[in-house]
């Protein structure tokens, strides 16, 4: 948030309205911190409009929903990491904990995700100081190595916005990192809490007169998970350095990070046995894991260049180029699918040759040789990316424009391996043996993205701005795929599309905001989506690939109509009416009854809904609310394979894993000036399993279930108390109640009865379908202290 305190800004950009920007000047040339007047003024939002470049407008001026949240509400008293603070303080924004990691967490916005889960639609684009960091393997995007103690703010813009370039198909996030031109001095944060939290965040700024400045900032943090066999580790360095000059600007930033973190998944809840519920690991023991090691290691390099000229006060090139390296590597241990395989055997009573089994079950291959209870899933991926970009904004008359151009440059090398091992009585698999490990499949990939982008803002009245934009995109994608049988043919795809969009923002009196817009975007399928397409051969994440048919690129149309209110107390208030419409959306569909799937376009799914705020203070309270409504559906007849079992989707059937209706209530009392107190209430309703879209749970049965997890609601405290200007301490409760919840369901088969491996030749018919959760984090505390040196 900006404060109308710098009224010549606001001014010069002609972004509010004519009677404000006379308040204003007259507040400046009769006394810059007159309070009288300056109080009379209302806050002014500024966002930027693009992913990079200085061209920030006022949020009431923009045809769509846009939100900020400043460095203060990012971590520390607030929130645990970004994907928490996201989750606080912007409407529309859900996250789910598939993963049982909070770094792992699946962001979503209005139903598009942001996630770390290979295989996931994404449909959020993110970038960090104008860099896109959703990863070229399949767009995922890796929370982890985000340097959350450099970021100075964060911006959310809503719809299908064209100059956000690829994937930006339901909103973009825009992670901004401060410099030395915002900090100077020390910061420097300490917290610790339940399950052995570790974390520490510093920074330094400094600048001199001649607009030399600096940055650096790092994080280290370590817990042992609140979930058996869990503990996980981070650390990020960022440091920026540059010269802000009369008319040029230049900065270099680096970034540095690694991570080791283990996810250990869903956990069975309870599956029908004769009719009855019969409880899983879950509902024994929320901490436990159905099996593990599942552990993901991250490493990145990132070197960003950016450069601003001013030619005048109204015109402005920016640039920026960039280098992204970066390595993930995997290991999962899961049930081997041959034993999973002899399971289904022993139910059907057959061998694997055909033949009847009149004496059970042996515990056999057809040949003879004992069946591996489990396997050991690894994978390696490397990944290059670079790129430049270069923005040309100006002002002329009543119009305020953008023209840009940029070119991005990816490469994949993607391998996968498997390993036999054996399942012990606590779950964890390791190694058989004897055994090795063996290459199973892998990938090389290669994307060339180019786009040229414009976009006008016609105010032909001061309370009037009707915006226009276009994007054009050109996109080739080459892959080369290789298996244990040896390498495919070099696949080549070539994508080229124009994406317009038009939006009008309207002021009425009495501090009333319209606003309403068209706008459409697209997605290029990535070589990993290319790589994993054929549903005749399906693959197996993050362990298979085989040659694979075309995919249609993503194409999403987004119509928004809203509201805006602010009085002159600060009081704001926004509503929020939209739709979007996917064509060809991507999704990876899970064949029934084994761990492979593939890729595929579904013809139609349609996102609407209502996003509602209300924020203000009334003397020491300041008071946060917003409530959300969304309805997302298929809107075209076609089959999922989801989880262990086929799905026959209707049009209009609702897509899983998607709350309908969410609040969010944050409350703050300042009770001296050094002294506050805070809570949160979020609230979901409840949402589809994955698997049980169409209410069955059984290919074979059409009994009808509801397998939905339910709605639940979270309480939340935080306290702050600042003894000394440079030092504050804080305390934050999270899930005050200890509320058992879950924030995701899918439908499979429970291999593990009573927590035990089941075996085929002793139980045979006891793999019934389950429902798995996604276990919500119990009741966490945290202590921390801050503290700040220098000006």
């Amino acid at each position: 948030m900006r404060s109308a305190r710098r009224p010549a800004l606001a001014c010069i950009s002609a972004l509010i309205a004519a009677p404000a920007c006379a308040v204003a000047s007259a507040a400046t040339d009769a006394d810059p911190a007159d309070p009288a007047l300056l109080a009379a003024l209302p806050t002014v939002y500024v966002i930027g409009a693009a992913p990079f470049g200085d061209d920030e407008r006022d949020a009431d001026t923009l045809p769509y929903q846009a939100q900020r949240a400043d460095a203060g509400a990012l971590i520390g008293p607030r929130a645990q990491n970004l994907g928490d603070a996201l989750l606080r303080e912007f409407d529309g924004v859900q996250v789910n904990d598939v993963q049982g990691n909070a770094f792992l967490g699946e962001l979503s916005f209005r139903g598009y995700r942001a996630s770390p889960t290979l295989g996931a639609a994404q449909g959020l684009a993110v970038f960090l100081d104008g860099v896109r960091i959703n990863e070229a393997f399949g767009d995922v995007v890796n929370w982890d190595l985000v340097p959350e103690a450099a970021l100075g703010d964060v911006q959310l813009a809503a719809g299908s916005n064209p100059l956000y370039g690829q994937n930006a198909l339901g909103g973009a996030l825009n992670l901004r990192t401060r410099s030395g031109l915002d900090q100077q001095g020390l910061a420097a944060e300490l917290s610790g809490g339940g399950d052995a939290r570790r974390r520490a965040d510093l920074s330094y700024g400094w600048r001199n007169d001649a607009g030399w400045h600096a940055f650096v900032a790092g994080t280290g943090h370590a817990d042992d998970g609140w979930r058996d066999h869990s503990a996980s580790r981070l650390g990020n360095v960022f440091a920026k350095a540059g010269r802000r000059g009369a008319r040029d600007d230049v900065s270099l930033s680096f970034l540095h990070g690694r991570s080791r973190l283990l996810g250990n998944g869903l956990l069975p809840s309870w599956r029908l046995e004769d009719g009855a519920r019969d409880n899983g690991l879950y509902e024994a023991d929320r901490r436990a894991v159905y099996t593990y090691p599942d552990r993901n290691e991250n490493r990145l390099t990132q070197l960003t260049l950016q450069g601003e000229h001013r030619y005048s006060d109204v015109l402005h090139l920016t640039g920026l180029a960039y280098l992204r390296r970066g390595t993930r590597d995997t290991v999962n241990g899961d049930v081997g699918e041959d034993y999973e395989e002899y399971v289904e055997q022993c139910e059907d009573g057959f061998a694997a040759d055909g033949s009847p089994l009149d004496d059970g079950c042996p515990y056999t291959r057809a040949e003879g040789a004992a069946v591996p209870s489990g396997a050991l899933n690894t994978t390696h991926a490397t990944q290059r990316r670079g790129g430049a970009a270069l923005n040309l904004a100006g002002r002329l008359s009543q119009h305020r424009w953008l023209l840009g151009t940029g070119v991005d440059l990816s490469k994949v090398d993607y391998a996968q391996y498997e390993q036999d091992g054996t399942i012990g009585a606590d779950r964890g698999v390791r190694a058989l043996d004897g055994s090795e490990r063996a290459f199973f499949s892998g990938v090389s990939g290669d994307t060339h993205a180019v786009g040229v982008y414009g976009s006008d803002t016609w105010s032909p009245w001061s309370r009037t701005h009707l915006t226009v934009s276009l994007r054009w995109d050109h996109s080739t994608v080459a892959n080369r795929i290789e298996t244990d049988d040896g390498a495919q043919p070099r696949e080549r795809f070539r994508y080229v599309q124009i994406n317009p969009a038009i939006g009008l923002a309207q002021s009425l009196d009495n501090g009333i905001k319209l606003f309403g817009g068209w706008s459409q975007n697209s997605r290029t399928p990535t070589a990993i989506e290319l790589g994993c397409a054929d549903p005749a051969q399906p693959c197996r994440l993050p362990t298979g690939l085989q040659a694979d048919p075309y995919l249609d690129q993503v194409v999403s149309r987004t119509i928004e109509l809203g509201a805006r209110w602010q009085s002159r107390e600060n009081w704001r208030a926004s509503l929020a009416l939209y739709r979007t419409d996917n064509r060809d959306d991507i999704l990876f569909l899970r064949a029934a009854n084994t761990q492979q799937g593939y890729f595929a376009n579904v013809p139609h799914t349609r996102h609407r809904g209502a996003d509602l705020s209300l924020r203000g203070t009334l003397g020491p309270l300041a008071l946060r609310v917003g409530y959300s409504w969304l309805d997302a559906r298929y809107e075209a007849a076609t089959t999922l394979a989801a989880g262990e079992r086929d799905v026959a989707v209707r049009s209009g059937t609702r897509i899983a894993a998607l709350p309908e209706h969410s609040a969010r209530l944050g409350l703050d009392w300042t009770l001296r000036e050094n002294l506050g107190f805070g809570a949160d209430l979020l609230a979901f309703s409840s949402q589809r399993s994955s698997g049980n879209e169409d209410g069955r749970i059984d290919n074979e049965d059409d009994t009808r279930h509801d397998w939905r997890t339910a709605g639940y609601a979270l309480v939340d405290l935080r306290a702050h108390w600042q003894p000394h200007p440079a030092v504050e301490l804080y305390t934050r409760i999270d899930n005050l109640f200890d509320r058992r919840y879950e924030t995701f369901g899918a439908v499979a088969d429970d291999l593990f009865p009573n927590g035990e491996l089941l075996q085929p030749h002793i139980a045979a018919g006891d793999a019934a379908p389950a429902r798995f959760v996604a276990p919500g984090a119990p009741r966490t505390w945290v202590l921390g202290l801050r503290y700040r040196y220098g000006a």
